[in-house]
């Protein structure tokens, strides 16, 4: 999972403080989601879907499907 939201980053050319901003957080916590130092709370995990346009599933590495789901009704 963590090397998913690393390979998106870079393939994006996004540097760690980029999408950190993006997620509002400190670039130093950002990292320690990459590095797996620190767990993914589940927002985190839907704003990073969002953000790279995949599903949180393809995220977690239980897809290899990168096309988010429809979204429903919540």
């Amino acid at each position: 999972m963590k090397n998913r939201i690393r390979d998106l980053r870079e393939d994006a050319d996004l540097t760690q403080k980029q999408v950190a901003q993006y997620l509002q957080m400190s670039q130093t916590g950002y990292s320690k989601y990459e590095t797996g130092e620190n767990d993914i709370p589940t927002v985190i995990w839907e704003h990073l879907a969002d953000f790279y346009g995949v599903s949180v599933d393809y995220l977690m590495g239980r897809t290899d499907e990168k096309k988010p789901y429809p979204k429903g009704n919540r």
